[in-house]
């Protein structure tokens, strides 16, 4: 009963910081610069984990510039929040988040960019607005899974998108997202997010869930050295699988 009480309290106080950040993009992010915005955003997304209850680690080097493409496992909703928190970049998310009450609207002034995942074509015209962000010196993350898991396995990785960081000749950074319990040091499934869940059902287990430690785990950046895109994904693969294996660790 009592951690049920203190979920929803949380809750009231996240959709007050979504209805803060939400006015922050349409009343004032027109006039910021883009290290302004990205730095608006980190700070948001720093303060959402701590209105939820989570407490951020960090490791490795996180890029304080760009271009750089960095490749990451997804098990929830909450991945996007503990990266931004961890440092701004623009995602890759499907089109349909753009239409999300409130949602859609922090996504889009996050820098986020949109496919259209059941039209094939669709990841060359992603790829190449991606190269171009890249060029610019942008940070740009993707999950290339292509969808969330149960947290317990790493799904094959999708290589279209790195087509990207080989066009514009950046560099790609594996990173590792693992969600402990802060009391046990366990891995924590509570912000899974596949099969039957809803986000508010995924959300509401979150909210609900003992203390837990979001940590970040930066690999090296790396450059593709003559591979092309499915063998590079393939090695990424094993890199995030080694660096989730150091994330699982709390000391």
């Amino acid at each position: 009963m009592q951690r049920s009480l203190i979920a929803l309290v949380r809750l009231v106080r996240l959709l007050v910081h979504a209805a803060r950040g939400w006015w922050i993009i349409r009343r004032r992010f027109e006039a910021l610069d883009e290290p302004a915005q990205a730095a608006q955003v980190e700070r948001w997304a720093q303060q959402a984990l701590q209105v939820l209850g989570i407490r951020l680690v960090v490791r490795g080097h996180a890029p304080a510039s760009g271009p750089v493409l960095m490749v990451a496992n997804h098990v929830s909703w909450l991945d996007i929040l503990t990266l931004h928190a961890a440092r701004h970049v623009r995602f890759v998310s499907k089109s349909a988040v753009r239409h999300w009450p409130m949602i859609g609207t922090l996504a889009t002034g996050a820098g986020t960019l949109y496919i259209e995942r059941e039209k094939r074509r669709d990841a060359l015209r992603v790829a190449h607005h991606m190269a171009e962000a890249l060029r610019a010196g942008d940070r740009i993350a993707v999950f290339p899974e292509g969808t969330t898991s149960d947290g317990r396995g790493l799904l094959p990785f999708h290589a279209n998108l790195l087509q990207a960081a080989i066009s514009a000749d950046a560099p790609v950074q594996p990173v590792a997202l693992r969600f402990l319990d802060a009391a046990t040091g366990e891995v924590s499934f509570a912000p899974i997010y596949i099969d039957d869940d809803t986000l508010i059902s995924s959300l509401w287990r979150t909210l609900c869930a003992p203390p837990l430690v979001a940590v970040v785990q930066f690999g090296e950046p790396q450059s593709a050295d003559g591979r092309d895109r499915r063998g590079w994904a393939q090695s990424l693969h094993a890199d995030v699988l080694a660096l989730r294996s150091e994330a699982s660790r709390l000391g």
